[in-house]
């Protein structure tokens, strides 16, 4: 398999929408099962901002979407006081371990710094080592919408 990839801040017009939507549909869609598809696909374009809060990342290997990120306001409606996100991470899984989810993190964390964010928020049921490595740390464990989950923060001074 050919690892060449890039990451490209996705806009609201690009082809890529539609699959980042579906990608997030199928993954998380049990936590709000109430949404469609379509929905999702409106939610996906309106969070493709130009810089900062919001904006929506992703991982291209030629023109082929392998992988997304997202830098949002809120992610977990129950904890509104926490804000900004880190959301949404995914990567095809024939396009894991080549550094894609790091590099993804990186990106929406360097667009929170440039945005003046000074603390960046997570959940992930089952991810706490790869934030862990890349400097996130987990500070408490909630059940959001049935499911456990750590919530973990990246902070800069």
């Amino acid at each position: 398999m050919n690892i060449a990839w890039t990451l490209q801040r996705l806009q609201p017009d690009s082809p890529h929408v539609a699959t980042v939507a579906r990608w997030t549909h199928e993954i998380w869609g049990h936590l709000d099962p109430t949404r469609s598809l379509a929905e999702r696909r409106l939610e996906t374009r309106s969070e493709c901002g130009e810089a900062g809060v919001p904006s929506v990342f992703v991982a291209l290997a030629g023109a082929m979407p392998v992988g997304t990120a997202s830098l949002i306001v809120d992610d977990m409606p129950t904890r509104p006081e926490l804000t900004p996100w880190l959301a949404s991470v995914f990567v095809h899984p024939e396009w894991r371990r080549h550094g894609i989810a790091s590099a993804l993190v990186e990106r929406v964390e360097r667009e929170a710094r440039e945005a003046g964010v000074a603390t960046l928020y997570l959940y992930t049921p089952d991810r706490q080592a790869l934030y862990e490595r890349l400097g996130w740390r987990a500070f408490e464990t909630v059940n959001y919408r049935g499911e456990t989950v750590t919530l973990m923060r990246r902070g800069w001074a």
